[in-house]
Formats: C-alpha cells, structure tokens, sequence
C-alpha cells in the first residue's frame, strides 16, 4: 500500500526536516544542499513544533529554523506555489537572519552564515536546468565575496527519474525524488530507490503521520489549505486572462475604428493613403496623433 502522506505538505516536511527527535533526517538533508563542505554532523532545531500542535497560533509559520556545528543559521520553508515576490521574500528573511545575529558591541567577525533553503514545487526560474540553484554575493567574473548569505531553491518539478530506475548517487536529486514520490510510493519501493539510513527514517515519520489518528487530522487540515491556496491562485488567474482578454479585444475595436479614421481624413486632406496593413502596425496613441495632425491639416484650409 502506497505511503498516502505528502512531505511537501508543509506540516509533514516540518516532522521530517525540524524535528529534534530526527536529527539524522535534516543533517543529511543539509550536507545534499550545503555540498557537505564543511561536512555536518549536528544540528539543533530553533523552533520545534510545540506539544499542542493543534493550535493554529502556534503553527502559523512552518519553516524550519536551525543551527549547525559549524554556528551557521539556516532557514528551511517549503513552497507548493509561486508566491508574488517569493526571490525577494528569500532574500529578505536571509538578510534579517544575517542581521539579528549582532548586537550591541559584537564584531561584524562575530558573523556566522545566514542560509535560506527552498524546496518549491514550481517554477522560479524556466529557463535555467539546474534542479539546485545556489545564490550567493560573488562578482560577475565568479569571485566570491563571502559565503555569508546564502539561498539555496530547489526546484522540483524539474527532476525527472532516471530512464533505467536505478539508485541515484547524487544526493540532491534523492532528496527530489523522495519529495516527489514519496505519497504515491510503497514504503519498500522507497527504501529500494533510497537505501541511506536517513530515508529509513524519513519513510518512517511518514508513515507515523499515516497511523496516527492526530497527526493525520492535522496533516489533512493543511493539506485542505495547501489545495485551497492552489485553488485561489488559480481563480486569479484565470480572472486576469479574462480581463485582458476583454481588454485586449476593447483596445483592438478602438485601433481599428481609429485606423478607419486616419484613412478617411488622409483621403480629405489629399495626401497619400496608407494601407491598412501599414497602420496596423501603429500603436493606438501613435494613430491618434496622426489623426490630430490630420484634423489641424483640415483646419488650416480653412
């Protein structure tokens, strides 16, 4: 039987990633994204999810806040749409995490890296391969100014499987597939694709939220949110095609009743006429003008 539960639900990719009972989860999670240089090997959580998880204040914000042994501070969100303003966003909560770590009298050599991590389930950047992007302050000719600000996007819809099914090495695109399939996989054709302990683990908290009458209510509740943002973005969209639809349609019908114009006062004013196929070419404001500069030609004649 299929595993059924979503990890790109944010509740559920909260359990797995920022939960201090699985540090093994996000620390492998961390050294895919981070390169492993300098390798990982401890985390502490910043913000676990509270006892009474059911509280709605308390799990307003999902992202995943964390520090590593190496003191660097990492921010981990999960997005399953394209928010307005998401690369600016990024930037932002990167930029604060950075900024905060200083106070009164500490050193700007006191600073530890401020990192961003997204996984985002649609597309930021189309016409870029790379399923892992990696955004940091470095000159046009690649010279790195410091690795004090990162964001790291993760784009999943962008990771295709390999033709031949078999385990793949990189890491990066394990982590994708795990996000991607793992609710529509059974939990021995995940640990057969993904044999690292760490996905042991993972499929594990899976399958907890699964069975435990609590945990699922919460998960489906989010799940209903998730799907009802999706829905809402949809529904603007789809409004905003209608009016420029409508729109491009009104502008149409008023370029050619203008294009009609010019032709009729061209003819008037005894000057060459131009082909429809020429004023079609103009813009709207372009027509007007000529059609104002044919009207004072008509006026001065008197």
């Amino acid at each position: 039987m299929v595993i059924g539960i979503d990890p790109r639900v944010d509740f559920a990719c909260k359990l797995l990633l920022g939960s201090p009972d699985h540090p093994a989860i996000t620390i492998h999670f961390l050294n895919a994204v981070l390169g492993g240089e300098p390798k990982i090997t401890d985390v502490k959580i910043l913000n676990p999810i509270a006892d009474k998880r059911h509280d709605d204040d308390k799990l307003s914000i999902l992202d995943i806040l964390a520090t590593d042994d190496h003191g660097r501070f990492i921010d981990i969100e999960i997005q399953t749409t394209l928010p307005a303003g998401l690369a600016m966003r990024l930037t932002y909560y990167a930029a604060s995490q950075l900024v905060e770590q200083l106070g009164e009298g500490d050193s700007y050599r006191d600073l530890r890296s401020s990192i961003g991590i997204c996984i985002l389930d649609a597309f930021l950047f189309k016409d870029s391969a790379s399923l892992h992007l990696d955004f940091q302050l470095r000159s046009k000719t690649g010279e790195r100014l410091t690795d004090c600000l990162q964001i790291h996007l993760l784009e999943l819809p962008k990771y295709v499987p390999d033709e031949d099914n078999e385990l793949s090495s990189d890491s990066i695109r394990q982590w994708m597939h795990f996000f991607q399939f793992a609710a529509t996989s059974t939990p021995e054709e995940l640990h057969h694709k993904l044999p690292d302990p760490a996905f042991t683990e993972a499929i594990g908290v899976l399958e907890m939220i699964a069975r435990n009458p609590e945990e699922r209510r919460y998960y489906e509740s989010r799940l209903k949110m998730q799907r009802d943002e999706q829905a809402r973005l949809e529904a603007a969209e789809e409004r905003g095609e209608a009016r420029g639809e409508a729109r491009g349609q009104a502008i149409g019908e008023a370029r050619g009743q203008a294009i009609g114009r010019v032709r009729v006062l061209q003819s008037l004013a005894g000057v060459e006429e131009s082909t429809v196929e020429q004023l079609r070419c103009k813009t709207l404001e372009e027509l007007s003008a000529m059609e104002a500069i044919l009207k004072q030609q008509l006026r001065d004649r008197g």
